[in-house]
């Protein structure tokens, strides 16, 4: 095994076999995690390399456990490249230019993916602003977070069926005159 860890976090199994295929040969062992919830379990237990993150992800997204690393001052000094087939939902989130870490679109050609690895290994080194550090305030710990971040989503997928409901409301009543 390799004395290099690198993490490829994404819910496809197909992603997670390509990126394993086009890295360069080298002295690492690729880690893999289906989702969020994995992935932040990983990087709290292994001392990694570099750390691909796809945006897109069950259980908890991409977003989420790349607030997670952002809040841990450790977790920050590991090279991430953040990979999504739809960029303009991580610029929504975080705006260019991407100072600390990489992006690369879905799908990617092995040298694009080496290229982007290069460059987070190059940013991760940059010397951060400590305004950043200071916004995001550091959690309890990571089931906190968890019970937080999924009490959010109920609240959230709540109001999106109530939503519904009332449009569902709607449409019934529309019928109802349409067949009257």
């Amino acid at each position: 095994m390799g004395s290099n860890k690198i993490l490829v976090v994404d819910d496809s199994r197909v992603i997670r076999s390509r990126v394993k295929e086009m890295l360069p040969p080298g002295n690492f062992e690729v880690l893999e995690a289906k989702d969020g919830v994995e992935g932040l379990k990983v990087i709290s237990q292994e001392s990694l390399s570099l750390i691909m993150l796809d945006f897109l992800l069950p259980k908890l997204s991409g977003w989420e456990v790349f607030q997670e690393i952002q809040r841990n001052h450790i977790w920050q000094k590991t090279p991430l490249v953040l990979m999504s087939g739809r960029k303009e939902e991580v610029i929504e989130k975080i705006q260019e230019p991407f100072e600390y870490f990489e992006f690369i679109s879905k799908p990617f050609e092995q040298k694009q993916l080496v290229a982007a690895i290069k460059s987070a290994m190059h940013k991760a080194k940059l010397p951060r602003k400590s305004v950043n550090l200071t916004v995001i305030q550091p959690l309890e710990s990571t089931e906190m977070s968890e019970v937080q971040i999924l009490t959010e989503k109920i609240a959230k997928m709540q109001g999106e069926i109530n939503q519904l409901k009332k449009q569902m409301a709607q449409i019934v009543t529309w019928l109802h005159q349409r067949a009257s």
